[in-house]
């Protein structure tokens, strides 16, 4: 019988941190706290110990995954997970504690927001498959629903009310400061060893590389590929390999260079959503979703890149209040995704049918971002622990992970820029008395940067950044209305 004096197996991948920021929590195992009671076998880890999984039907099933955790979805992914830990491992013993610290190094490695992957697993544990589907439907739903009506909200009242653009003008430059703050979070646990929790110079090396990749615009999907393939030559001594592959890069980017000439801005993306149609939307989303390593901040340059970059059916301050609103509602922070295919749908459709096809694109870049993470969890959580625990490819995804910092430290520069500076470029445009006032409000804005920033470095309480995105609106109205 599993005991808590027994030693239970560390999380092997602390790689990544979560949406508040970043996907590692700290799940720390109190002795105290009571096991299940079946005996896992030592070299299986207790995958099949399911002894105290309550068989739900799917009704009962939807209610309480809706009820538990949908509704209570507050303060990001860390207070995500500990609700869902702390609930069905240490109160209700679904599962032994060991075995939980095993799904979650799994699902740390797979792309998707693990707060609802682990409520699929569980949802699988208690019925079946579709009691899965059940599980992640009513963990995403309350959210998913609050940013519709949000999307819907700020459609009316977003675009041209005074007060309501104060409130996101202050939000801006608070949520460039989550977002570099996440990074540094992700970043801490992404360039470290394994074995001795040391940093690890050629991680540093991908995540800067990857970092100068991006200003030369070199694309973002060959860097991810190359710094992973680099990294596995070299975690197999691979030296000279690695080495030829490193300088190859560079070779190859000065020959395109000399005949090509320097890649534009927009060859940073695929061009798979050069307009929001919803066939479009939904590859965006799913994309989008098969490379959320890192959690959402790892969505988040991909779809910059596609929308407001190539596509430019978004404007950039547009896509700055889709983060800030997902910072604040309880769900997963990927349904900023959802705001942006709600908006892009209905700015690139001023008829009768816009709010029609507004809500239509936001369902659908909804599914395509959260199909990936279903079909991993769902497929079978046996079959992908066996995966991710080949050699070769937990180095790889170490080296994506790795190059991934990178990606996200320039997008979080990229968008502490437009949020300080604003709308600059649109006043340049317009009569001097409208420039002189986005001027003047690069300053408070600037302050505003920097106040969140020392707030999120300083208190790191899980509503902190609710708190933030409050007064922020507060303030907006003081510093930003005429």
């Amino acid at each position: 019988m599993a005991t808590a004096s027994e030693p239970v197996l560390a999380m092997p991948d602390e790689k990544t941190d979560v949406e508040s920021q970043s996907k590692q929590p700290n799940i720390e195992i109190a002795e105290h706290e009571p096991q299940a009671s079946a005996s896992p076998n030592p070299d299986n880890l207790g995958l099949s110990d399911n002894t105290n999984v309550p068989k739900l039907s799917y009704p009962r099933l939807l209610w309480f995954f809706f009820y538990n955790f949908g509704l209570f979805a507050w303060g990001g992914p860390v207070a995500q997970i500990a609700l869902i830990k702390d609930k069905l491992v240490v109160q209700d013993q679904w599962i032994t504690l060991a075995r939980f610290q095993r799904v979650f190094a799994v699902y740390q490695i797979l792309p998707g927001p693990e707060a609802a992957e682990l409520c699929m697993f569980f949802g699988c544990l208690s019925a079946g498959r579709v009691g899965g589907i059940v599980a992640g439907v009513a963990f995403a739903l309350p959210g998913f629903v609050l940013m519709l009506l949000a999307s819907h909200l700020y459609s009316l009242a977003g675009f041209e009310n005074k007060y309501f653009n104060a409130s996101f003008r202050a939000l801006q430059p608070i949520v460039a400061a989550m977002i570099l703050r996440a990074t540094h979070k992700i970043a801490d646990h992404s360039v470290r060893k394994h074995n001795s929790s040391k940093i690890d110079p050629f991680l540093v090396i991908a995540a800067i590389c990857t970092a100068i990749n991006m200003a030369l615009r070199i694309n973002i999907f060959i860097s991810l590929a190359l710094y992973g393939i680099f990294y596995t030559l070299l975690t197999h001594r691979l030296y000279i390999p690695a080495a030829l592959l490193f300088i190859a890069q560079y070779v190859t980017y000065a020959l395109y260079v000399v005949f090509k000439g320097i890649p534009s801005p927009v060859s940073l993306a695929l061009g798979i959503a050069k307009t929001p149609s919803l066939i479009n939307l939904f590859i965006l989303g799913l994309v989008a979703g098969s490379l959320s390593f890192g959690g959402a901040y790892t969505a988040i340059p991909f779809v910059q890149v596609e929308a407001v970059l190539m596509g430019a059916w978004l404007p950039q301050r547009v896509f700055l209040d889709a983060i800030a609103v997902g910072n604040i509602l309880p769900a997963p922070l990927v349904v900023f995704a959802t705001f942006v295919g709600f908006q892009g749908a209905y700015l690139a459709d001023g008829g009768a049918g816009a709010l029609r096809n507004a809500f239509a694109g936001a369902v659908v870049i909804t599914l395509g971002i959260f199909f990936p993470c279903f079909v991993f969890t769902i497929a079978g959580h046996e079959l992908l622990e066996k995966l991710v625990r080949n050699k070769f490819l937990a180095s790889f995804f170490d080296g994506l992970c790795g190059s991934v910092i990178g990606v996200i430290a320039v997008i979080a520069m990229q968008i502490l820029k437009a949020s300080v500076e604003g709308s600059l470029d649109r006043a340049r445009e317009k009569p001097s008395g409208e420039a002189i006032a986005a001027t003047a409000q690069v300053g408070p804005a600037a302050v505003l940067y920097m106040l969140a920033l020392v707030v999120l470095y300083k208190f790191t309480n899980e509503y902190t950044a609710l708190l933030l995105v409050v007064v922020g609106a507060v303030a907006g109205q003081f510093l930003f209305v005429d």
